[in-house]
């Protein structure tokens, strides 16, 4: 077995960041026109992102520039929780909330069992550009913990029962919660 020389961090940080939606979860983008990155948010040199949250969702993101962190955030292994708001398109029913908390069947294989429950809808930013909504079709808010992090999982969960996702907000990772966190602002935490 091949024995790895660690590199000590002097000073282990954590970075707690609201991601806006359309914000990429990298420090460089090479396509034009160019995309908004956590460099336009994040002056802090050699941290970066423990797990990912795609493009077209916000909320909570991780950064830090301690690996041994990085890895237990986000290396499916540990099954770190992380929950999310989700505005779905419809009233969600009764059965599919059970579908949610129990796995769903997805082409990637059946999901862990889930935490899923409805919740009003939570006192937020608006997002630029809004929600696309019908008026003859109802929206509803469910809160959704999950212990795994397949692509893109959460929007292919609540699609497969019938509800799809119209705006997805990660709010925990952990013990990490968003709080009161705008759009664009984060918090440094020392991890010694």
């Amino acid at each position: 077995m091949k024995k790895h020389n660690a590199t000590k961090v002097s000073n282990p940080q954590l970075v707690l960041f609201n991601k806006p939606f359309d914000v990429l979860c990298q420090f460089t983008d090479n396509s034009t026109p160019r995309r908004a990155t956590l460099a336009d948010y994040i002056p802090i040199a050699g941290v970066y992102a423990a797990g990912r949250l795609d493009r077209d969702s916000e909320g909570l993101l991780l950064l830090t520039n301690c690996g041994k962190t990085q890895h237990r955030i986000s290396d499916p292994m540990h099954k770190m929780a992380k929950t999310y708001w989700v505005q779905l398109e419809g009233d969600i029913s009764d059965a599919a909330l059970q579908q949610l908390s129990d796995g769903v069947p997805l082409n990637d294989g059946l999901t862990a069992p889930a935490n899923a429950q409805r919740i009003p809808a939570p006192d937020i930013w608006p997002r630029q550009p809004p929600v696309r909504q019908r008026l003859n079709i109802p929206t509803c808010w469910i809160s959704l913990t999950i212990t795994e992090g397949r692509n893109r999982q959460v929007r292919r969960m609540t699609a497969a029962v019938g509800f799809p996702t119209l705006r997805l907000i990660r709010v925990q990772i952990g013990p990490w919660r968003l709080d009161n966190l705008a759009p664009g602002e984060y918090k440094q935490l020392s991890l010694t």
